[in-house]
This record gives structure tokens, C-alpha cells and sequence, in this order.
């Protein structure tokens, strides 16, 4: 075979390149050392077999002249006809051995100008590398010739390239989750990459209407830095790899700091992920504004969406924009109601949204210093189904650590341990997107994950503790610790109240115990679940911190939460669950040091929960009310707080069926129990608790009312009313549609408590369920000794201690408490 008079050798340009870093030089010199080479080859083999009728033409990336040290050549050998290509095959065959054998990495195409203008569907790539088309040798006349069709093919098919063109970068950009903030990112591929950039260029070449020629256009100046920071790494990775390397690994990032002199690998990265966010940010804005452009099915929809346009916001082209953008101006907390707009639509800010909202970025920071009792605001955006959206676009727009300067420290903060995929604050609203996105998942072993999400709704202050829980890294000390420490500054400044502000605190402190008992205890340890158990105190803390440890690790890398690691998780929550509900009957107060006897009377009996559940200005309240009932046995209070009403009971007057009456009292003004517990001393005191709201608002518009109720109640327990009666007149409730039927359990465990019998019911809420379970549990003879009720949604979850003659149900009775439960659950008013 006759071996080539000109082997290209990068080794000068290399050299050149790593003195200097620039890269542009580089790619114009290899550019032009493989044009000579392809060109003296095909004049020595190609065309005298053909010569008229063939042309060879750079395509791709050589054909825009970006021709990276190790990259794929690019050729398209063009034939006026398939028989000319055909009689051309053994030409052709020794054309390419010969640039193989110089060692350039060819990748080939043969076709006529027919094929060339036609739409492939099954090969995307062919149609976007004709947009980058050069002419390097060959027949002059039958390139100019496609040259003048492939404007008007552009035109003439648009739509149909947009669409392909789309189809291809979405699946890139899902292949890489989406974004750009990965730790060690392929620089051709990933979101806000080479290949967005690129993507920039062939959007601008279909933008003419009435195109007369195609060529490179570049996306334009604002981009022409990102552009030259990432073709300079790309062309490092290659000189260092000696092959098509494009990824910027941890090894990668120190060489390249190194060999520049330029200090600290992070800072590099750091201005990585800003170009990489200029370029992603252009290119999904142009690539969504030619979509909707291409599709009628799409206008359709975006009219629709049009609807959802209020006073401050409009909606276009499926993007949020501002009405009065100058407004922000002068009303900076206009940003916060667009996030919550984009939180409760999932509508995402329009391109010139986020710009206006940068541009404030300064002004919105000092005026959010300054601003107090920003938590209904925040709390609101993170209640909503699209929080994750919202908290992403804050982000992007800087508004996120304007409002939490403590935030700063982890923005593109790369931390290196070799098991997470993303940047720190990346890794946060991944963990985020995880959470919210439980109820779009079907595999079946997340199924109970996502029931458990449903149960914890509304999940703001989760969400806050989520976005705190890693604010520390970064900072040469322990990670919870001064992550605790910044989400202390935050939740003040903010005026969080304290209850919510306890639980962040609580699940930052927390949040790797459960990952911990996984990976360094076994799970069905009793020892170890009792640890865990004393960690986390109670139920409601124990699900918001499983769901937290979920979101965590499915926020490491995409692949992380196998099966396996999902049900050792849920092995834990259930263990410690039936731990902790033991816990309710068994572990009881005996003596607390440092308190007034008053105090330790009060407390003494009563179960461990009540002091994990309640804060100090609590118990001195319910030891307020316990001196006032002593006058008259019984005291009552009704009282508002943020999620409804609350009733507080306390009597010393004790009966069969008393909880039961004091729910049926409420039932019968028409209001709805959220959540209820019940405790006892050793007094005999009870002490009980109802959360509920008033759907018919009857309390707030008759305040009169509350006092009636209250008193009705005091009636109740001392005997003086007969709830039965009260509920024959009650207000007829809207029920749920049996089409959203939630199935109903009833089950009792003998073995979790060491006094008593656990019955846990799982059913469809209404109204008068409670008194009916109560009811039920009376009328078999049984005395409920401790109580959890919670409702979520339409789905009630009442866990009842119960005994009977101070004892645990037997067998017999055990069978006839949950028959007359489940009839009581199916019963409909």
C-alpha cells in the first residue's frame, strides 16, 4: 500500500499549546495540518478514480475548524451518484487506511447531494453535521451545487431539524441529570458544555428565514470567554491523556491548576460552573424559544397555560415573565411572589426574568438583611408542589443566597470523596427534586417512601432543614456542627417560630444517624434500633428524618438507592417506629432532677413522649390548667395556633368512653381532628390534646362559638351531656369520592408494649371516625391508656394503647376489638 507522503505529528502544537494555553491557535494549527493532510491524500488516491463527480468535504467539528488533539475527523465523501460511489469503493478503502495508518481518528460518510437534503430521522447526526459542512478538495461544481440547496432544505424543514435537534440534547442533558454541577464533568457533553455551545451555533444557523448560504456562526460575544475557558481545558485533558479524554477529573483539576500556576483547583472549577451556567442557561433558552416556535401542539398548550396570568406575572411561551418588570425596582419582595408563582404552576422564569432579577441581585441582598419575618413567605414556597423548581430558580438567580447569605459557602463547592457526583449545592436541590418527585415514582420498593412523604404534607420546614443540612462543608470543621450553627443565624433572622425552628435544628443534628445505623449496624439489632430510638425520640421526628436520610442518599449520584439500600432503610424506620410507639406505654416519667415538687407531681406517671413533645412554657401551662381544673375537676381550653385549633383537657375525672365523648363534641360542631394524644400520671390525671381545623369557619365568624364549645365540653366530661345526642345534629359533612377510597387496616402486636396492647388503624378520614374508633374501644370493655392520632390529607392513622381491667387484651378480645373497629371504619355517615 502506498503510505502517506505527510504524517501529521501534534506533538510541536501540544507543546505550544501547554506553554501557552491557547487553545483557539491550537485548534486553528491541527485544523490546518489536517487539511493538508486530507487534501494530499485524496489527490494521490481518491480522484483519479473519480476524478469529477466526487468532492470531500470537513463536516462536524473539523468542519467548523474546532479540531480538538485527539478528536474524530470528520469527512463526508460527497458522490454526484450511488454507481460513482460504488465503482469508488476500493479508492476509497485505501484514502481512509491511509489516514488511519497516520493515525487520525476518521469517521466517514459517503453520499450524494439527494441524501444529503433529505430529513433522517434514524440518523440525527448526519442532517446536524451538514450545518458545519466546509470544502476542502474535489469537484467544485457539484459542492457549490449542494451548497445552494442546503439553505433552502434548512428552510424548508426546519421544524422537523428543531425537533431532532431537541430530541438529541434532551437526551444528553438527561443522561447527565440535567445539570451542569457535576464534580468531575465530561467538558464535550455534560449541560453547559462544548456541545451547547455548538448547540448555540447551529440554533443561530436555522434563525434566517430566508438563509443564502450556511456556515459556522458563532452564538455571539457574551459567550466567546465560556467558549475559550472550556475548548481550553478540553485541549489539556487531551495533551495530558494522550487520547479523547473529555473528563475533568479530580487528578485532572490538580494538573491543570498545576500547570498554569494558578493556586487552588476549586477556584478553577468554580469559574467552570459559572461559564458552564452562561452557556446551559443560553442554550435551553433559545433551543425552548425554536421549540415553541416548531410546534403548533405546543402553542395550543402554552395558550392554555397562558390562563394561569395574574396582576404581576404573565405567561408565555410556557415561561413566567414579569408584568411590570421595573416594579422590582422599588419592590424587591415582588422576586419572592414569582418564585411562589413558579412553586404553585411549575412555570419556570422566563429568560429576561432572571436577568432583571440579577441585576437586582445586590440591592434584593441588603434589602433581605434588613427583613424580618420572612418565614410565612419561604414556608408558603416550600409547602407547594413545585418548591423544587422555585428553590432552583432562586438559585440560579442568586435570590437564594441573598435571602441566606450562610449559603454562600457552598455555592459550586466541590468536595471531594469520590461517591458524590455533584457540587454541594447541587446535591442539595437534587436532594430536594428526589423528595418531591416520590409520588411520580412507580418502583414498587420506594412505594412506601412516597406513602410516607404523602403522610408528612405540608413539608416546609423538611425542605428548610434539607437546604441547611450540608451549608457547613467546606469550612475546616465538622460539617453538622457548623451547619447547625448557620442554620441557627438563619432560623433567627427569619423568625421562624420555635417549634419548626427545633425541628431543623433536630434534623441537621441528625441527619446521618439513620445512614450511620446503615452502614455500620445491623438493622434488626435490638440494641441498635433501641440506640437509634433514643436518638431520634419521636415518631413525627423519626419520619421526617427517614425521609431526609432518602433524599440525601438518592442525592449522591443517581444509581446509589438500590433496592437493597431502600429496604434496609425502611427496615430501620420500621423497627425504630414500633421502638419508639413501645415507648409510648412502657417508658414512663419517674422523677425529673432540678424541678419543684409541684412540678415533679404533675409529671410523675406521665409517659417519656410528653417531655420530648413538649417544651418548657408548655408543661407550665398544662400544670396552669391542672391547678385551675382542681376547683371544679375539669378545666378546658381552646386556643388558635398555625395550623387550626387546638382543645386542651385536663380532669381528673376519668370514665369509660371519655376520650371518645370529648371527640364527639368536637365532631358535632363540625370540626375536623388533625391530631390527638392522650396521657395519663400517676395521679390519675388526663391530660389530652386536639388538633383540628373549622372548615365551615364557624369559630372565627362566631367567636362566641368557641366558648359554647368549650363549655359543651366541660358538660361532656362531667356527664351533664350526652355527646349521642349532640351528634344527631351535627352539620352534614362533604365526604370523600369513593373513587379515592383509601383501603382500611386494622392491626393489633401484643409483643411492643410490656402493659398493653398496640391497635393501629389506617383508614379514609371523616368526620365522627375518631368518636367511632373510640367508641368501639369502650364499648368492648377497654380503657385506652395512651393515644396518637394523625391525619393526613384524606388518610387518618390512629395508634391506640389499650387494656382492659389494667391489663393486655386477650386473645378473644383482641378478635372482637378489631372486628368492632373495622365495622366502626366503614361505617358512613
Amino acid at each position: 500500500m502506498e503510505k502517506a507522503h505527510f504524517s501529521p505529528d501534534p506533538a510541536s502544537i501540544q507543546q505550544a499549546f501547554l506553554a501557552t494555553g491557547d487553545s483557539l491557535t491550537a485548534l486553528a494549527e491541527r485544523t490546518a495540518q489536517l487539511d493538508f493532510m486530507v487534501t494530499e491524500s485524496a489527490g494521490r488516491l481518491l480522484f483519479p478514480a473519480a476524478p469529477s463527480g466526487l468532492a470531500v468535504l470537513a463536516v462536524g467539528g473539523y468542519g467548523r475548524r474546532h479540531l480538538f488533539p485527539y478528536s474524530d475527523v470528520d469527512l463526508l465523501l460527497l458522490f454526484e451518484s450511488e454507481r460513482l460511489a460504488l465503482a469508488s469503493r476500493e479508492a476509497i478503502q485505501t484514502f481512509l487506511q491511509t489516514l488511519w495508518d497516520a493515525r487520525m481518528r476518521v469517521s466517514h460518510s459517503v453520499r450524494t447531494p439527494g441524501e444529503c437534503t433529505e430529513v433522517h430521522n434514524d440518523n440525527i447526526e448526519l442532517n446536524v453535521s451538514l450545518l458545519d459542512q466546509r470544502y476542502l478538495a474535489g469537484d467544485r461544481a457539484l459542492y457549490a451545487a449542494l451548497a445552494e440547496k442546503l439553505p433552502r432544505f434548512v428552510t424548508g424543514n426546519r421544524d422537523s431539524l428543531i425537533r431532532n435537534l431537541s430530541q438529541l440534547t434532551r437526551e444528553r442533558h438527561d443522561k447527565y441529570a440535567n445539570t451542569f454541577y457535576h464534580l468531575e464533568p465530561n467538558v464535550k457533553e455534560t449541560p453547559g458544555s462544548l456541545r451547547d455551545y455548538q448547540l448555540l451555533s447551529w440554533l443561530e444557523q436555522m434563525r434566517d428565514t430566508e438563509p443564502t448560504r450556511l456556515g459556522v456562526a458563532e452564538p455571539g460575544p457574551e459567550l466567546t470567554q465560556a467558549f475559550r475557558f472550556l475548548a481550553r481545558m478540553r485541549c489539556y485533558l487531551h495533551c495530558r491523556s494522550g487520547r479523547d479524554n473529555n473528563v475533568l477529573s479530580f487528578e485532572m483539576q490538580d494538573a491543570m491548576a498545576d500547570q498554569w500556576r494558578s493556586g487552588d483547583p476549586a477556584q478553577w472549577m468554580r469559574e467552570y460552573y459559572s461559564h458552564a451556567r452562561a452557556i446551559y442557561r443560553a442554550a435551553i433558552h433559545h433551543l425552548e424559544d425554536n421549540e415553541a416556535q416548531s410546534s403548533s401542539l405546543f402553542a395550543q398548550f402554552r395558550d392554555w397555560r397562558s390562563r394561569l396570568s395574574n396582576t404581576d406575572f404573565g405567561v408565555h411561551r410556557e415561561r413566567a415573565h414579569f408584568r411590570a418588570p421595573q416594579h422590582l425596582d422599588v419592590e424587591p419582595e415582588l422576586a419572592l411572589r414569582l418564585f411562589e408563582f413558579v412553586a404553585r404552576h411549575g412555570i419556570r422564569p422566563s429568560f429576561e426574568a432572571v436577568q432583571k432579577i440579577e441585576s437586582r441581585r445586590k440591592a434584593m441582598r441588603d434589602h433581605f438583611s434588613e427583613t424580618r419575618s420572612s418565614w410565612p413567605s419561604l414556608a408558603s414556597i416550600l409547602s407547594l408542589p413545585h418548591a423544587p423548581m422555585a428553590l432552583s430558580s432562586m438559585h440560579e438567580t442568586g435570590v437564594l443566597t441573598a435571602l441566606f447569605p450562610e449559603l454562600d459557602g457552598i455555592e459550586c463547592l466541590v468536595v471531594r470523596d469520590f461517591y458524590h457526583r455533584y457540587t454541594v449545592d447541587e446535591h442539595t436541590l437534587v436532594a430536594l427534586e428526589n423528595l418531591w418527585g416520590l409520588d411520580q415514582r412507580s418502583d414498587a420498593f420506594l412505594k412506601p417512601f412516597g406513602e410516607l412523604w404523602a403522610e408528612l404534607q405540608p413539608a416546609a420546614v423538611l425542605a428548610f432543614a434539607i437546604l441547611f443540612h450540608d451549608s457547613g462543608k467546606g469550612r475546616g470543621e465538622g460539617h453538622v456542627e457548623a451547619s447547625r450553627r448557620l442554620a441557627e443565624t438563619a432560623t433567627a433572622r427569619i423568625e421562624m417560630p420555635k417549634p419548626e425552628r427545633d425541628t431543623v435544628l433536630f434534623l441537621i443534628d441528625k441527619h446521618l444517624t439513620l445512614s450511620a445505623a446503615m452502614q455500620s449496624r445491623d438493622v434488626f439489632d435490638p440494641q441498635a434500633v433501641r440506640d437509634v430510638a433514643h436518638q431520634v425520640e419521636t415518631v413525627e421526628r423519626l419520619k421526617a428524618l427517614t425521609l431526609l436520610t432518602y433524599a440525601d442518599i438518592s442525592a449522591v449520584n443517581p444509581t446509589v438507592m438500590t433496592p437493597w439500600r431502600a429496604q434496609r432503610l425502611w427496615q430501620l424506620y420500621r423497627s425504630v417506629y414500633s421502638e419508639l410507639t413501645r415507648e409510648l406505654e412502657t417508658e414512663r416519667i419517674e422523677s425529673e432532677p432540678f424541678i419543684s415538687p409541684e412540678r415533679q407531681e404533675f409529671l410523675q406517671g406521665f409517659p417519656k413522649r410528653y417531655i420530648r413533645t413538649h417544651s418548657e412554657a408548655e408543661i407550665d401551662h398544662h400544670l396552669a390548667l391542672e391547678q385551675q381544673s382542681r376547683k371544679r375537676g375539669v378545666a378546658v381550653e381552646i386556643a388558635r395556633n398555625e395550623t387550626g385549633y387546638q382543645l386542651t383537657m385536663v380532669t381528673t375525672a376519668d370514665r369509660p368512653g371519655l376520650f371518645a365523648a370529648v371527640a364527639g363534641t368536637l365532631s358535632s360542631f363540625g370540626m375536623d381532628i388533625l391530631k390527638a394524644e392522650a396521657f395519663s400520671n400517676r395521679r390519675g390525671l388526663i391530660l389530652d390534646t386536639f388538633t383540628f381545623a373549622d372548615p365551615l369557619r364557624t369559630l372565627e365568624l362566631n367567636p362566641t362559638e368557641s366558648d359554647r364549645l368549650r363549655v359543651t365540653v366541660e358538660r361532656v366530661i362531667s356527664g351533664k351531656a350526652d355527646v349521642r345526642e349532640l351528634l344527631r345534629h351535627r352539620p352534614k359533612p362533604t365526604l370523600p369520592s369513593r373513587h379515592a377510597h383509601i383501603p382500611a387496616t386494622v392491626a393489633s402486636d401484643g409483643e411492643a408494649s410490656g402493659t398493653a396492647t398496640l391497635v393501629e388503624i389506617v383508614a379514609e378520614d371523616r368526620p365522627g371516625l375518631l368518636y367511632d374508633l373510640a367508641s368501639a374501644i369502650a364499648a368492648n370493655g377497654c380503657n385506652i391508656e395512651v393515644v396518637l392520632i394523625d391525619t393526613q390529607a384524606h388518610k387518618a392513622i390512629d395508634v391506640f394503647y389499650v387494656t382492659a381491667e389494667g391489663k393486655k387484651l386477650d386473645a378473644q378480645t383482641v378478635r372482637s376489638l378489631e372486628t368492632a373497629l373495622r365495622q366502626a371504619v366503614e361505617h358512613r355517615a
